[in-house]
């Protein structure tokens, strides 16, 4: 992950809550049922979790309230330093998907929200990689981010995001690393995971990934 993206999220640290609320027209469809995406996410983890891309901490407070044990991974300091306000008693650390403080038991789940995007596909299948060394026999990946389930769907957002004169939005989709459904099934089922996805919004799916060493091996 790029330097540019702390810099963007330092920018962004005090008005991201107003936008994942629907403040920005341009972005209100990526953001709609947004607490859905949180609550979907924290209700699908389990035991000792691993956010990367805490953000604010609005998905971290769901997973805390559920009462699992949670250490969160956020690059932005400005962001940490808002998490961490909201949640003075839980761990989060200075880190991202590819560099993170590693802990010293095996992980239950590993969570995101509107983050996993921000690698291209060479390195979200490193990340993949990595995580099948750090998840239990049993763990799971869930993610909720803007996923499109082929690269038509994708050309087809970002012309009509232009249509509506949505140039930030627009540009957005033609810069970020969006990557597509066969793409995260063909990268988790290479390190044995079974895959399902879920769409919230017209961005927006959940990927649940359960790692099956068995079908690692096989």
């Amino acid at each position: 992950m790029g330097e540019q993206f702390n810099r963007l999220f330092d920018e962004w640290a005090a008005s991201y809550d107003d936008t994942v609320q629907g403040a920005d027209m341009e972005y209100r469809e990526v953001f709609r049922n947004y607490e859905i995406i949180l609550q979907k996410i924290s209700d699908r983890a389990h035991g000792f979790v691993i956010e990367f891309g805490v953000g604010t901490g609005n998905l971290t407070k769901k997973l805390m309230e559920k009462g699992l044990e949670v250490v969160g991974i956020e690059p932005s300091d400005n962001m940490r330093k808002i998490a961490q306000q909201k949640l003075p008693n839980t761990k989060i650390m200075k880190g991202n998907f590819l560099s993170f403080p590693r802990q010293n038991k095996k992980v239950d789940a590993i969570v995101s929200s509107y983050a996993f995007h921000h690698l291209t596909d060479k390195e979200k299948e490193q990340a993949i990689k990595l995580y099948t060394n750090i998840l239990d026999t049993q763990g799971k990946i869930i993610f909720g981010d803007t996923i499109f389930e082929n690269d038509k769907k994708k050309n087809e957002a970002y012309l009509q995001a232009k249509k509506k004169g949505y140039h930030r939005l627009a540009e957005d989709l033609n810069t970020e690393y969006y990557t597509t459904i066969p793409k995260m099934e063909q990268i988790l089922h290479q390190y044995g995971f079974t895959t399902s996805f879920e769409q919230i919004n017209d961005y927006v799916w959940i990927l649940e990934a359960q790692l099956n060493r068995e079908a690692k091996l096989a």
